[in-house]
């Protein structure tokens, strides 16, 4: 980070929409473990984003539960999954231009660190870890609710997730947790395929195949909720 953008976390401060009584909380929020090299845990922002993760469930959950009152509990599941992934949470801190003040090494930046998803999401809890530690919970939920609204209009067009639905599913039927398998994997190392097995106590298991392991998880799940009946009322609900 230059000195202009460690300066400039003032800026940053207003755009979450926050000022903050500790500054250095947020300039933690803003160390990607990158920056030091074997670090302590209270030198890069780790433990905030792990602090931010919970802050940012609770929130999102209140939200869905106070916007949608009539909707069922597996439609809000699907729209909160949708709003607390990856891509949510990097599109999120990139409303606030966070990868311009994420404190990274050189070689992580020189990679184009600042605009990898899985860095702007980890600090965007972060940054909501810090905003919690530094004023509570309900100034951190109104920087979640103000950050978020505008996810909402994409609601009605998230698809649902077959692992998701696969495993509200078991639940609902008192089962334990869906269990992937990987049975095979071919190809080269640039391209390769995988195939996997999911299991569901007392149900015939079901494979699926993709070009990486978590699509051929959804697709092993798919597979087992669409022979079961389950997918279509999912994806209707």
């Amino acid at each position: 980070m230059s000195k202009r953008r460690i300066s400039d976390v003032g800026l940053l401060a207003e755009r979450i929409g926050h000022t903050f009584k500790t500054p250095a909380l947020l300039k933690l929020a803003l160390t990607h473990a990158s920056a030091h090299p074997g670090s302590t845990p209270n030198e890069d922002n780790e433990r905030l984003e792990f602090l931010g993760d919970r802050v940012l469930g609770l929130a999102i959950a209140q939200l869905l539960s106070d916007r949608f009152p009539h909707s069922s509990e597996g439609e809000l599941a699907r729209w909160f999954n949708h709003l607390v992934r990856t891509e949510t949470c990097a599109e999120a801190g990139q409303s606030w231009d966070l990868g311009d003040f994420v404190l990274m090494s050189g070689g992580e930046a020189g990679s184009g660190g600042r605009r990898k998803k899985t860095i702007l999401a980890n600090a965007c809890e972060a940054v909501l870890g810090a905003v919690f530690s530094d004023a509570g919970y309900d100034v951190a939920r109104g920087v979640v609710w103000r950050t978020w609204e505008p996810f909402l209009a994409e609601l009605k067009e998230a698809a649902p997730d077959a692992k998701s639905v696969l495993q509200e599913w078991a639940q609902g039927r008192q089962l334990p947790l869906p269990n992937y398998i990987e049975v095979a994997r071919e190809g080269p190392d640039h391209a390769p395929r995988f195939t996997t097995e999911v299991h569901v106590e007392g149900v015939a298991p079901e494979r699926g195949e993709g070009a990486n392991k978590r699509a051929a998880e959804q697709a092993a799940a798919l597979a087992m909720l669409k022979r079961e009946g389950v997918w279509q009322a999912a994806a209707n609900d």
